[in-house]
C-alpha cells in the first residue's frame, strides 16, 4: 500500500470541480468543506485538499468581521448623508468631535482569533485567554476625539443620564459634535442645553457604524488582554493612562 502525496490527492479533483468549489464559496461564503465534499459524486477528498485548492485560488478561511445590519431604508439614509457632506472642506471635519460611551472590563473583551500551539499544549499559560467572573470589574467611560487626536476621557460614576451627560459636555462653541441617538443624548433637556450653549450637533443616521465606539472602546479594551494589569490596579487610572497613549494616526 502506497501513501499518495498531497499533489496526487489533488489530482482527484477535476478543473471543472475546482471551478464549482470557487463559484459555490463566492455565492455562499459560509459554505463548509464538508458541504463541498458532499457535492463530489463518488470521490472521497479530505477537507485539507479542498482548503488547498481554494487557497491556490486566493480564497482562505478567516474569522468574519462584524458590522451593523442594514435595511434598504438604512442604506438610502447613509447614501443621502454621504452625498450631503461629500463636498465639505477639511476644515468642517476638523471641527467635528466624535463621541460615545463604552464599558471597559478588567479582563478585556474576548475577541475571536487564532493561536498556534503544539499537541497537548492548549492549556499552557501563554496559550489561553484568562477570564474572570463578571469581567473582574468594569467602569463606564465617555470618550471623544477629533482629527487632532483624542479629547478628555470622562469616567462615569453611577448611571449615565441627561444631567450627568450635560456636566461632561464642556466644549468650545466652535465644535460640531456627533453622537448616537441614545435617549440621554436626544432628551429635551439635553437638546435645550446644547442649543443654549450654542453647540452644533451633526445628524446621526440610524444603524450608522459606530466608528468612535470601536476606536475609543476597543483601544481601551485591547491593552487589558496584552498588558494584563494586576487585579489590584486602579481600573480608572489605567483607562486614563492608556487613553493618553492614543495618537491621531
Amino acid at each position: 500500500m502506497v501513501n499518495l502525496s498531497r499533489s496526487c490527492l489533488a489530482t482527484k479533483i477535476t478543473p471543472r470541480a475546482e471551478q464549482r468549489f470557487i463559484l459555490e464559496v463566492k455565492k455562499e461564503p459560509r459554505t463548509t468543506c464538508k458541504e463541498l465534499q458532499a457535492s463530489l459524486a463518488l470521490i472521497s477528498v479530505h477537507d485539507s485538499t479542498i482548503r488547498q485548492i481554494l487557497g491556490k485560488n486566493g480564497i482562505h478561511g478567516r474569522v468574519p468581521r462584524q458590522n451593523s445590519l442594514l435595511t434598504k431604508k438604512n442604506t438610502k439614509a447613509r447614501l443621502t448623508f454621504a452625498k450631503k457632506y461629500l463636498d465639505c472642506p477639511k476644515d468642517f471635519w476638523a471641527k467635528n468631535l466624535w463621541t460615545d460611551e463604552t464599558k471597559v472590563e478588567l479582563s478585556g473583551r474576548c475577541l475571536p482569533h487564532y493561536i498556534w500551539h503544539k499537541t497537548n499544549t492548549a492549556f499552557h499559560k501563554k496559550k489561553i485567554i484568562p477570564t474572570v467572573k463578571h469581567g473582574g470589574g468594569s467602569v463606564m467611560v465617555w470618550g471623544c476625539y477629533a482629527a487632532s487626536g483624542p479629547g478628555q476621557l470622562a469616567i462615569i460614576d453611577g448611571i449615565m443620564n441627561s444631567t450627568l451627560f450635560q456636566k461632561i459636555l464642556k466644549l468650545k462653541r466652535t465644535w460640531v459634535m456627533q453622537q448616537d441617538n441614545d435617549l440621554k443624548h436626544t432628551s429635551k433637556s439635553t437638546s435645550e442645553w446644547l442649543k443654549k450653549n450654542k453647540i452644533k450637533d451633526l445628524e446621526w443616521i440610524k444603524n450608522q457604524t459606530k466608528i468612535q465606539l470601536r476606536c475609543c472602546g476597543m483601544t481601551l479594551n485591547s491593552p487589558f488582554m496584552l498588558v494584563n494589569p494586576p487585579m489590584w490596579l486602579n481600573l480608572k487610572q489605567f483607562c486614563k493612562k492608556e487613553w493618553t497613549k492614543i495618537t491621531p494616526q
